[in-house]
């Protein structure tokens, strides 16, 4: 099926979050994702399909854009979700770790939408590049500085793309804090991270879910970054 939405990251938490929503919508869902997980087959039988893919080279991201490209006329639109949250350690050889983190969330999110904004455009109607960035975009972290400043290079390929490919394609990016929490965290984390924002909840996937359905059916938000941090900024 032509005119997919594309969610790069799709198989776990908020990509897969997005990727059944928009399923139930009506929407061809494509997903990626890195390594073979249990639910991909219950996602395959519900009609969603799925590309393995590894964001973290040229190659793997070269190759990902040469299937797209053979397999679709026409992109509804492309989430880029896939994301890879690594710190700074002794462990780490620093330059192979920013060489990563840009990788994955600028380099490749760049050469994707260079490669098919021709897809997007050909669709006929407004389409829809979201970027998911983070709340570190802005403030920085102490712990994570690579991850920090890729997220901030991808914040800023949305307002360039916003720029080159309006008016045909809408280009905005959703920056989360804490929406989510992983299953082994602590009581006692929860609470501390909880009291980082003024509305001190977590409000879980379904609060991307509904940013994203809200730019995809917008008509005059382009160039935008949606801030999902529960006043977290104004601590």
């Amino acid at each position: 099926m032509d005119n997919p939405i594309i969610i790069t990251g799709g198989a776990q938490r908020i990509g897969l979050a997005v990727a059944e929503e928009l399923l139930t919508l009506g929407h061809a869902v494509v997903i990626t994702y890195r390594t073979e997980r249990a639910n991909l087959a219950e996602l395959r039988d519900k009609g969603i399909r799925t590309i393995q893919a590894d964001f973290s080279t040229t190659g793997g991201t070269a190759a990902f854009i040469q299937f797209i490209r053979q397999e679709y006329t026409t992109i509804r639109a492309i989430i880029h979700n896939a994301s890879d949250w690594a710190a700074e350690s002794p462990q780490l050889d620093s330059a192979e770790l920013f060489s990563r983190m840009m990788q994955i969330h600028a380099s490749t999110p760049y050469q994707i939408n260079l490669a098919l904004q021709d897809k997007l455009i050909q669709q006929g109607t407004t389409t829809d590049i979201i970027h998911m960035t983070d709340y570190v975009q802005d403030k920085g972290s102490k712990k994570h500085i690579a991850y920090a400043a890729s997220k901030a290079a991808l914040h800023n390929l949305t307002l360039s793309f916003a720029a080159s490919l309006a008016p045909h394609v809408k280009v905005n990016s959703i920056a989360p804090a804490l929406v989510l929490f992983n299953q082994n965290d602590s009581q006692e984390y929860k609470q501390q991270a909880l009291k980082k924002s003024l509305l001190q909840t977590s409000p879980g996937a379904q609060e991307v879910v509904k940013t994203i359905s809200y730019l995809l059916n917008s008509d005059f938000v382009t160039g935008r970054t949606m801030h999902l941090d529960g006043g977290r900024h104004l601590k």
